[in-house]
């Protein structure tokens, strides 16, 4: 489930920006040439915080998965034991 909240939230994210950035192209108020520049800074910004995003998801994703082998393999562990 917090999976599934956090896949909203970059949706949800990604989907704004979007929105922002056509709102932005129709209400510019610069000429073309420092529009595009701007605009081209400002999408690198963009994939820069959407990298980090799934970075972060990622690294979450594999930490739950470790934990959860290791609980196994402590299991496994035990119940051999006994």
């Amino acid at each position: 489930m917090r999976m599934k909240n956090r896949e909203g939230v970059i949706v949800g994210a990604i989907a704004g920006m979007a929105i922002g950035a056509a709102l932005g192209l129709l209400f510019a108020p610069y000429k073309g040439t420092v529009l595009r520049r701007n605009i081209r800074r400002k999408a690198d910004d963009i994939a820069d915080e959407v990298g980090e995003t799934i970075k972060d998801s990622i690294d979450d994703f594999s930490d739950t998965i470790s934990e959860r082998f290791e609980s196994l393999k402590s299991d496994i562990k035990s119940t051999l034991s006994s």
